[in-house]
């Protein structure tokens, strides 16, 4: 697991903008995936250009969805956790999308993370934008997301409450039910052990 202090927040002006955004604003309620009575709830903290966030997707969670998640085992619980300023960006535009299609482009963004965040000669906000586009969100949307200061300080207020909170220290992080882990998940049946661990 890769640690990082995220001093990009210091750029951003505190002011009042986290209350800008209330608490009843669509894009802040939890972003989900399963049955919210299963026995064990999972949720991972994650970050859009975070490259073990990438790998876990790529390699353990479509297991996990099929075969704990679709089948009730656990409900899962996505909470954004941005290392950098395209990340947030990224975390704001997928919040944006209607709910249930935030998931389809989470995964799609940490499957196509190598072309996209780190490629050469690559503008990341315009692939973001470019991104943002063939999931319905026009140019004039885009920049709008990209203008709201009062979104994108309630999205760094609550990471640095959950951090405060958790002791998280890098990404992904992951609580099963109340069972912190803080360690990289990098195949199936050591992510089924916690889940067993914590009850599933």
């Amino acid at each position: 697991m890769s640690l990082y202090r995220r001093s990009f927040l210091a750029a951003i002006p505190a002011l009042a903008l986290a209350s800008q955004a209330r608490a009843e604003d669509a894009r802040l309620t939890p972003r989900t995936l399963g049955n919210p009575s299963a026995p064990v709830k999972v949720s991972e903290w994650f970050s859009l250009t975070c490259t073990h966030c990438a790998h876990f997707e790529e390699t353990v969670f479509q297991e996990v969805k099929a075969k704990l998640i679709d089948t009730g085992k656990i409900f899962y619980v996505y909470h954004d956790f941005p290392l950098d300023q395209i990340a947030l960006l990224g975390a704001m535009v997928a919040r944006s999308l209607p709910a249930d299609r935030y998931v389809p482009f989470v995964n799609s963004m940490l499957s196509s993370q190598d072309r996209w965040a780190f490629a050469r000669d690559v503008d990341p906000k315009k692939q973001i934008q470019q991104m943002a586009a063939l999931a319905g969100i026009s140019a004039d949307q885009f920049a709008k997301i990209d203008a709201d200061d009062a979104f994108r300080q309630a999205l760094s207020s609550q990471q640095d409450a959950d951090q405060a909170k958790y002791n998280i220290g890098g990404t992904p992080f992951f609580r099963f039910n109340d069972q912190a882990y803080n360690q990289e998940l990098l195949t199936y049946a050591a992510f089924e052990e916690q889940v067993k661990k914590a009850g599933g």
